[in-house]
């Protein structure tokens, strides 16, 4: 039987220290904790919810080990904060599911994310970015373009004046991102094609797709962008579909690609959108997906590829348990899937 230590950042905690809503967009609800807990625990695994990352640390300078730490924890601040609980078990020899330091920290950095896929040859959006959106613009003719923050997930700080169409509206967009979120802005080629996610497990040679998911918005939803409030109403704004047309194979091929030339491990899932020549493009990639059943995006195109929920969570601690020779009943883990 494994043990795992399960880290993450609870919305609920946060909101109780005087944090935002959109500050702790990210972070999970204890639906979410609910959820994988009782997962992992059907799958024959010993779960113990530690908390967040400073009640990890806590409990390693202690001595306490797990099997495996499953950390969904989100960190709170700096580009690389992502990287803090992986960083943090690899101090401690401790185990632990998901991605390195390194490419927790480079995917949480959009353009550094794109400056690899494309050296890869990737195809990625041209794009720039602006650390005070005062900078000169001579070189950017690409409009419309898209502005968003460098370093934040879950649709934060896409919205509909993200477009923008001349630089006038450039600049103003990128300096209201760059004081709202403290961070530069990213600016994007606005991509007008379809818009895919790509779930993946494994690693190296062995990660495979486990399917494409395509992102429609509905005719009540902010047009042309996957929004932060896009996002928070889905169940009302936003359509959901398996795709599996050239399309969509290609999109998966593109993200296959993607996720080894990143170095993501156990699980991930990249995000595409299509050229005006429906080409899909890589936008980004989220190493720690959320988890959330019947409502993330990864669970959701599992579900619609015939894996269900305790099918995703096998998987990912097949992946993670394996890569680092843990040993664990495997035939057990797969009869509770099956």
């Amino acid at each position: 039987m494994l043990t795992i230590g399960l880290v993450y950042d609870r919305k609920d905690d946060y909101l109780a220290m005087g944090f935002t809503s959109e500050q702790v967009a990210e972070f999970d609800t204890i639906e979410t904790l609910d959820g994988i807990a009782e997962s992992l625990t059907r799958l024959g695994c010993l779960v113990e919810r530690i908390g967040h990352g400073r009640q990890l640390a806590a409990r390693l300078v202690a001595g306490e080990r797990w099997d495996l730490v499953f950390s969904i924890a989100e960190g709170v601040a700096g580009r690389s904060r992502e990287a803090q609980v992986p960083a943090l078990c690899e101090l401690y020899d401790q185990a632990y599911a998901f991605s390195d330091p390194l490419t927790m920290a480079v995917t949480l950095d959009k353009a550094v994310a794109k400056r690899i896929v494309r050296d890869a040859g990737i195809a990625t959006a041209p794009f720039v970015v602006l650390e005070t959106g005062k900078e000169a613009l001579a070189g950017w003719t690409h409009y419309p373009a898209f502005v968003k923050p460098l370093a934040e997930g879950t649709g934060k700080g896409c919205e509909r004046a993200s477009m923008v169409r001349n630089v006038r509206g450039l600049r103003t967009a990128a300096r209201n991102l760059v004081q709202r979120f403290g961070q530069p802005a990213l600016v994007e080629a606005y991509l007008p094609g379809r818009e895919f996610t790509v779930g993946i497990v494994g690693n190296g040679a062995g990660a495979w797709v486990i399917g494409v998911m395509e992102i429609i918005l509905n005719t009540n939803a902010e047009q042309g962008v996957y929004s932060f409030t896009n996002k928070k109403e889905s169940e009302r704004r936003v359509t959901y579909r398996r795709a599996d047309d050239g399309e969509a194979r290609s999109a998966a091929d593109c993200a296959l690609r993607a996720y080894r030339a990143l170095g993501c491990r156990d699980a991930a899932r990249i995000d595409l959108r299509s050229d005006a020549a429906g080409a899909p493009v890589f936008l980004e990639a989220n190493p720690i997906a959320g988890l959330c059943p019947g409502y993330s995006d990864l669970p959701m195109l599992a579900e619609q590829n015939g894996f269900s929920y305790d099918d995703l969570l096998g998987m990912i601690v097949t992946a993670a348990a394996e890569r680092q020779g843990l040993r664990f009943n495997r035939a057990d883990l797969l009869q509770a899937i099956a």
